[in-house]
């Protein structure tokens, strides 16, 4: 395999729980502190554990971080585990009814097994995970019961010619009644993929998201790897178009 298509793929572990005016750089700095601790070694032993963070700022804000680990080498098939928390808020409500904020917290521990082939890999997982909420307006909080559930999580990195790499990832939990869907396209560019990507997010609250954007991924600094994407995305209940940003970064033990 070449060396690029031995890269280790993480993608969205926990963006399938996007939810809203959060300070962006609080998140970032969240992110930053979960992986100062983590540089990354050289290739030239066997890789067993990913350390990764992400966040995601616009109308509604989410971050993340967790690990994903292997039993032997991330360029071999086998079994895999990861294990995510992460929280965020997004605003609800509006029209004749009051707005209001709903604060998500929610972690998971997944086991899977991956395949990995000269084109990419694929690899899927499953476990329990658990959601803590609570609604804040017009002077009140309501904090929601604590719901655990099931999660599935697939994802697809894959190089369909030596210049391109193309992902897909789809996250379903029971917990939150909710789905997510991602799709990215990328072309080898100074050292990374720039290409357009598209996402979807539901839940059973009957909130709604669509984001459309271009994508610089697999770009290499420090030791660390980084995904960056901006966009537009429009999200229930506003109905309107507003920009949004996200950031990963993960690196290999």
């Amino acid at each position: 395999m070449s060396k690029r298509a031995s890269r280790i793929p993480v993608d969205d572990a926990d963006a399938s729980s996007s939810t809203a005016r959060v300070d962006p750089w609080l998140a970032l700095l969240a992110l930053s502190a979960g992986l100062l601790c983590a540089p990354a070694r050289a290739d030239d032993g066997p890789l067993r554990a990913v350390l990764f963070g992400s966040m995601e700022a616009g109308a509604s804000a989410f971050s993340a971080s967790g690990a994903k680990l292997v039993f032997d080498r991330f360029d071999r098939d086998g079994p895999v585990a990861l294990v995510t928390a992460g929280g965020g808020a997004r605003l609800e409500g509006g029209g004749q009814a009051p707005t209001m904020v709903r604060f998500t917290a929610l972690g998971a521990a997944l086991a899977g097994y991956q395949f990995i082939r000269e084109w990419g890999a694929v690899t899927v997982f499953a476990g329990p995970e658990a959601s803590w909420e609570t609604l804040s307006g017009s002077g009140l909080v309501q904090v929601l019961p604590l719901r655990a559930g099931l999660r599935l999580h697939g994802e697809v990195w894959a190089r369909p010619t030596e210049t391109t790499l193309l992902t897909a990832t789809a996250i379903l939990g029971s917990a939150r009644g909710d789905a997510y869907a991602r799709l990215s396209w990328g072309t080898a560019l100074f050292g990374a993929y720039l290409g357009p990507e598209a996402s979807v997010y539901g839940d059973q609250a009957d909130y709604r998201k669509w984001s459309v954007g271009l994508h610089v991924t697999d770009y290499t600094m420090g030791g660390y790897r980084f995904r960056l994407s901006a966009g537009g995305q429009l999200e229930t209940p506003l109905n309107q178009w507003s920009p949004y940003v996200s950031l990963a970064i993960w690196s290999t033990l």
